[in-house]
């Protein structure tokens, strides 16, 4: 899964905690842990909100494109 790897090198691009990031986009801070881990991928909506505090596409995050 590529989008846990993703959201990791985001998020430590950003310099942003889990904990940060999951009050954020509005799941709990092992929700975001999980994914990064990838021990599941987030549902459709938790995507979207990522998309946009990210400030890129769902299809980066989904490794669909490279930006």
């Amino acid at each position: 899964m590529i989008i846990g790897k993703r959201i990791k090198e985001l998020r430590t691009e950003k310099k942003i905690s889990q904990k940060k990031l999951a009050d954020a986009i509005g799941v709990d801070k092992r929700a975001v842990i999980f994914w990064e881990q990838e021990i599941n991928e987030p549902k459709a909506s938790y995507i979207r909100n990522l998309a946009l505090f990210f400030g890129c596409s769902a299809d980066y995050l989904l490794g669909l494109s490279d930006y």
